[in-house]
């Protein structure tokens, strides 16, 4: 009986050890299910989180690069105005032109391309053209330029856009110089020309130091072939304008009005499944019609649009020196004349 007694007493208490280890591990398990769970919320919810980059600390603006086109009637300020952005700030001018003579001239595959079909009196295709120009385009993601006869017509802006899309490097800044029809054929009725250098001159607001000759080789100008007869030679040129130019600008307006999300990248040291916002806003084409009579009329207002548009665009430095160095001059004029004025 006693024996008995005993075994069921340590039976009894077996029971009690099993069953409060089972307490123990049940425990366990939903401590371990809460913190699962928690870390797993912990672990959703930091996945939501948009990574916060650098450049979103800043103005926005102060990223954006000038990629820009200018358009305008032939005479209208294209050349005169795109070199005095190029002089003044840190912008790369690219013209068509030349970089198919450059292609040309070091005999490379586009060259020899484009050079037999010149040589046969054809045109160069518009595939050919966009080959041209991104040749050099791609190689300038982090430059500001301004793009100088190219496009021409609307299958070679609809070309450029969509490669410039692909590269992720869309237009920024299309600019329609607005100058009456009147103005412009009497500016070229005045205007002569250096052939070698380009250097372009107009008796009624920029003439040569010397009449007929050039200011800094002292070579006789003379008339642009395209310039005579001016009446019959501006007529055409001024349809061709109309009839080519009319329908990109429309093109370019529409493409204005849409805006480019872009494309999101992931932080070096993101987490593989944390999702990835992009801080940037989304890119906006702008179009700006700016009108005139004169390149020294439209110059402060094209410079205003690029000051207000990117102020990241920086001045060269020569140009700031000598800006510096003609108000130092400036203030030392005035100071000795205050001192002349002064010691009588």
């Amino acid at each position: 009986m006693l024996v008995q007694i005993i075994r069921n007493a340590s039976l009894t208490s077996h029971r009690m050890s099993i069953l409060r280890n089972s307490a123990r591990l049940s425990a366990w398990s939903a401590t371990a299910r809460s913190i699962s769970s928690s870390s797993s919320a912990s672990l959703f919810r930091n996945s939501l989180q948009p990574v916060a980059h650098e450049e979103s600390q800043s103005d926005p603006r102060n990223a954006r690069m000038l990629r820009m086109l200018m358009f305008g009637k032939p005479g209208a300020g294209k050349g005169t105005l795109s070199g005095r952005l190029v002089k003044k700030y840190d912008i790369v001018s690219l013209s068509t032109g030349d970089l198919l003579r450059m292609h040309i001239q070091e005999r490379t595959e586009i060259g020899r391309t484009a050079e037999e079909i010149v040589a046969q009196g054809g045109l160069v295709p518009d595939e050919l053209m966009l080959q041209v120009v991104t040749s050099k385009l791609d190689h300038l993601h982090n430059k500001h330029w301004i793009l100088d006869g190219f496009p021409r017509t609307l299958v070679q802006g609809e070309l450029l856009n969509s490669h410039l899309n692909k590269q992720n490097t869309p237009l920024s800044l299309v600019v329609n110089l607005d100058v009456p029809d009147d103005i412009i054929l009497s500016r070229i009725s005045d205007r002569w020309v250096h052939l070698s250098s380009g250097r372009v001159y107009n008796l009624s607001y920029n003439p040569p130091k010397v009449e007929g000759f050039d200011d800094e080789t002292g070579e006789p100008l003379t008339k642009r072939p395209d310039d005579n007869p001016v009446c019959e030679i501006f007529a055409r040129r001024l349809e061709k304008f109309y009839s080519t130019t009319s329908p990109l600008l429309d093109f370019y307006a529409h493409l204005s009005q849409a805006r480019i999300s872009p494309s999101p990248h992931r932080h070096p040291n993101q987490h593989p499944h944390q999702l990835a916002f992009h801080s940037k806003p989304p890119h906006r084409l702008m179009v700006q019609s700016i009108a005139g009579t004169t390149s020294d009329e439209i110059w402060p207002k094209l410079e205003a649009v690029l000051k207000d548009a990117f102020p990241g665009l920086k001045e060269r430095i020569e140009s700031a020196d000598v800006r510096r160095r003609h108000s130092l001059s400036d203030a030392i004029a005035a100071a000795s004349v205050t001192a002349s004025i002064s010691s009588k």
